[in-house]
């Protein structure tokens, strides 16, 4: 992914538009924006595209109201789904292998190039996530499988819908981008001891089997995905619009098959878990939001860090917890996957407006000069 210029204090650049029009996501990377200019003050950017703000805005739409189906469809008709919680570490490797397919080397120059933006934005989101998770549960008294699983949606790294709706709110869509790869590699060493710290003493953690499973569905897959695309780039490059529909319906399937695993207990828990997820999503995005102004890194880092903390990869929370804890330990990851997404998307609106208006400000209220 390029990597923009590192933004002036005293004038911090807005990220290009992408290159090509996002798509739903949650976890498929979209589209990279090119590179500003490496010289002098970095030009503030054109506005997106109507086509691609469309594109996005059908991202956060769509991804939400399908994975809503699949919930209810889990919760009403759950014999439907019988031993489907079997195959939940598989479609999460086929939403990561997805995810692998859409990146490309660039990816990891950026991060090369912005190291401090990128260590900042991944110590936020390991620090503060986790850390809310666990005062969540705390504070509402959730029962142990409750508490372990909301831990653990916090000890994840970041989901990269992330990505979309950092687009949508004109934030630095690179840095969201870096922080989102960055956190994905390196979860299997960060989100097992995390989450045996934080949740080891509601339920027994095996950290060395967790390690395990997310280098089987999360590392492997996108290494995998890489590797198909270095050998075969232009045959990917042209199905790349169907990968991030192929990872949404892969995500759906997994909240269908914890939802209807855990649909006897869902009733008397849905709205104590509802809660939850709220308090720790919006928490974590204020919190995220917070951090990056507090490190001076600039308006639209300061959006996409907000982002990149408070939305989690719910999918990969949901296959841990379904095979190390339950499927009831899966239910905050399921509930979280649907509401990231419409949060992050009235958050971004409300980012984007700001933006907007603030940029119109200087030139309502700058007098022209005086002729001679």
């Amino acid at each position: 992914m390029p990597s923009p210029a590192q933004p002036s204090p005293t004038e911090p650049s807005e990220p290009r538009e992408p290159t090509e029009p996002p798509q739903p996501v949650e976890p498929a990377q979209l589209s990279k924006p090119p590179a500003p200019a490496q010289s002098g003050t970095p030009a503030r950017p054109p506005a997106p595209s109507p086509a691609a703000d469309r594109a996005a805005k059908l991202a956060v739409t769509v991804f939400p109201a399908l994975v809503l189906l699949a919930g209810a469809a889990g919760l009403f008709a759950p014999g439907t789904f019988d031993g489907w919680s079997a195959n939940v570490p598989y479609l999460l490797g086929v939403v990561m292998f997805c995810m692998g397919l859409t990146m490309t080397p660039l990816d990891f120059k950026g991060v090369a190039r912005r190291p401090w933006a990128v260590l900042i934005g991944l110590v936020a989101h390991y620090v503060i996530m986790p850390g809310l998770g666990w005062l969540v549960a705390h504070l509402l008294g959730l029962s142990p499988q409750l508490a372990a699983g909301v831990i653990l949606v916090g000890c994840a790294p970041s989901g990269t819908a992330s990505n979309v709706v950092t687009f949508l709110a004109r934030g630095d869509v690179a840095l969201s981008v870096s922080v989102a790869t960055v956190s994905t590699v390196l979860a299997p060493l960060i989100t097992p001891p995390l989450t045996l710290l934080l949740a080891g003493t509601y339920l027994p953690v095996d950290a060395g089997a967790m390690v395990g499973d997310i280098l089987k569905t999360v590392l492997l897959p996108v290494l995998g995905g890489l590797l198909v695309r270095f050998v075969a780039g232009r045959i990917v490059t042209r199905v790349l619009g169907v990968m991030p529909w192929l990872s949404s319906v892969a995500i759906a399937a997994i909240v269908a098959a914890v939802v209807a695993a855990s649909a006897d207990s869902i009733k008397s828990a849905a709205a104590t878990v509802l809660l939850a997820v709220v308090l720790h999503n919006g928490l974590g995005l204020a919190l995220g939001y917070g951090a990056g102004k507090l490190t001076r890194l600039g308006p639209p880092a300061s959006r996409a860090m907000a982002f990149e903390v408070g939305m989690q990869n719910s999918g990969l929370a949901a296959s841990l917890a379904t095979a190390h804890f339950s499927p009831l330990a899966a239910l905050p990851a399921a509930v979280f996957s649907v509401w990231h997404n419409i949060s992050g998307a009235l958050v971004a609106a409300v980012m984007a407006h700001r933006s907007r208006r603030a940029e119109r400000v200087p030139t309502a209220t700058t007098a022209p000069e005086p002729t001679p």
